[in-house]
């Protein structure tokens, strides 16, 4: 079994970014494990002095679920032109550990048709981030998919069906470099 971590960048409730990764739950394939993170919210905010044994319960929980993860993926929204605020949060968290190291990395870009750039801004912040991390972007499985509020159902999953189709998509892109 792969097992691939997914972490969402946004705490809003109803959120596009968290249904297409539970979507992508959903549709993933035999031989992959999909499990969404949730301690976000329950992180400290980010201190180089505080980096080091014994760790915030949160911090060591977070780096324990990239660590046993074969593979990241990740949803953000954009926030005023950049990652929102609480996801860079996560991102610096984990740099310290070194979990996140080598690991192969792949994002959706869910910004509705509407969004300016698309969500462009924040994904090139993302990209520097993982780079300066040292992950492997799984360029393949990097995929913007356009989701509105009314394409996602009252089950929180994505229902339409071009939404659906390319995520499943990524999500097997994903599981194809994995499998190499």
């Amino acid at each position: 079994m792969t097992n691939v971590l997914m972490l969402c960048g946004s705490l809003r409730k109803g959120s596009t970014n968290e249904a297409a990764l539970r979507t992508a739950q959903a549709l993933a394939p035999d031989g992959l494990d999909m499990t969404l993170y949730a301690g976000m919210g329950d992180l400290p905010h980010f201190n180089p002095d505080d980096d080091r044994e014994p760790l915030h319960p949160a911090v060591a929980g977070l780096r324990a679920a990239i660590g046993a993860a074969d593979a990241v993926l990740i949803c953000t929204p954009e926030y005023a032109g950049a990652l929102p605020g609480s996801f860079k949060n996560l991102l610096d968290w984990t740099i310290g550990g070194g979990e996140i190291y080598e690991k192969p990395v792949a994002w959706l870009n869910v910004a509705s048709p509407a969004a300016p750039t698309g969500g462009g801004d924040a994904h090139a912040s993302l990209r520097k981030v993982l780079g300066y991390a040292g992950t492997e972007i799984v360029e393949a499985a990097c995929a913007r998919i356009p989701v509105t509020r009314p394409d996602v159902g009252e089950d929180g999953l994505v229902r339409t069906a071009e939404p659906r189709a390319l995520i499943a998509g990524a999500v097997e892109a994903l599981h194809a470099a994995l499998r190499r």
